[in-house]
């Protein structure tokens, strides 16, 4: 574990992977009752999130994804920052694994000329809710949602991105 994350565009090599990784954090973790089936998305990964303006990632150390971020066009430049998650050994300060991964997407949306980035995330992620108000967020009320914005049945807080409009990254702590 010596070596850092490296950011990489999703391709479906990755796949088996991903879906472990994302399941092993939301079931084993964090004890939400989510399955592989409530999350189809996962399977068609280029379908659904490489269109458009969206995009998939994956954060990759010795071969393995320990790291994922998507953002999905929901139309009208805005998109969805959807499936954030960081192999719990590779958060925090020493690979700043998460920083590395939203780092990537903004700039990505920056070069797309988005307007807005929107994301919903579970009461449960709390260490996931200060990394995103540090790194520009606002958590803002369902109401304030665009009408096109896909709410998961398991997210119950909501947050829209600020700082996409200036120059400034404020990305630069760790997670």
């Amino acid at each position: 574990m010596d070596n850092s994350p490296i950011v990489k565009e999703y391709s479906s090599e990755y796949q088996n992977q991903v879906v472990d990784l994302i399941l092993h954090i939301q079931q084993q973790e964090y004890n939400i009752q989510i399955t592989k089936e409530d999350q189809p998305d996962l399977f068609s990964i280029e379908e659904f999130y490489q269109t458009g303006n969206g995009n998939f990632w994956v954060a990759i150390c010795d071969d393995k994804v320990v790291g994922t971020i998507s953002l999905l066009d929901i139309g009208n430049r805005q998109i969805a920052l959807r499936k954030m998650f960081v192999d719990k050994e590779y958060r925090g300060a020493k690979f700043k694994t998460a920083s590395l991964l939203l780092n990537n997407a903004i700039k990505w949306a920056r070069e797309k000329t988005i307007k807005e980035v929107y994301l919903g995330t579970t009461p449960q992620f709390l260490a996931a809710h200060r990394f995103y108000e540090k790194s520009g967020f606002t958590s803002i009320s369902l109401k304030d949602l665009p009408e096109n914005f896909p709410v998961m049945k398991v997210d119950k807080k909501f947050y829209k991105y600020l700082g996409l409009n200036t120059n400034e990254i404020k990305l630069d702590h760790a997670f």
